[in-house]
């Protein structure tokens, strides 16, 4: 089932993001405190999945009033290939477009296959157009790189 997220999910979100590879997790950003405020700022676009009262995928999604950005997109790899990605997906972006969001971007690290191959299969755009710069305001280091189990 997919349902919109909530702060009362944090501690099964973050549990499921230790279970992925590759998966980066900021000491800021990431905390309880750090997602309450982007699901504050964002209330009703950030998706999970839930099986059995189990949390098996997540999307932080929210927008900036002009476009939309996925974040952390995955789902337990015990449970891939079922579709799962693809039913979020559209669940946030149906969210996007109750909130007049007509565009959506996410960043895929180069070396995610699972992820990059997804985005792919998708029909999302791979823009060889723009370069993508980041600075950091305050030091936030990551502090958990997905596990290989």
């Amino acid at each position: 089932m997919i349902r919109q997220m909530t702060i009362e999910d944090y501690d099964n979100v973050y549990k499921l993001w230790q279970t992925i590879e590759g998966f980066a997790i900021r000491t800021i950003d990431d905390s309880r405190e750090g997602i309450e405020r982007f699901l504050l700022r964002n209330p009703k676009t950030s998706v999970v999945y839930e099986e059995d009262q189990v949390i098996i995928g997540a999307i932080l999604c929210g927008h900036d009033g002009r476009q939309g950005c996925f974040y952390h997109v995955c789902v337990h790899k015990d449970h891939r290939n079922r579709g799962i990605g693809h039913k979020m997906v559209q669940a946030a972006v149906e969210a996007l477009k109750k909130e007049k969001i007509n565009k959506v971007n996410l960043v895929a690290f180069t070396q995610n296959a699972v992820g990059n191959t997804f985005w792919n299969e998708l029909g999302w755009r791979y823009r060889q157009d723009l370069n993508n710069y980041d600075f950091t305001i305050q030091a936030d280091p990551i502090t958990i790189v997905g596990k290989k189990e």
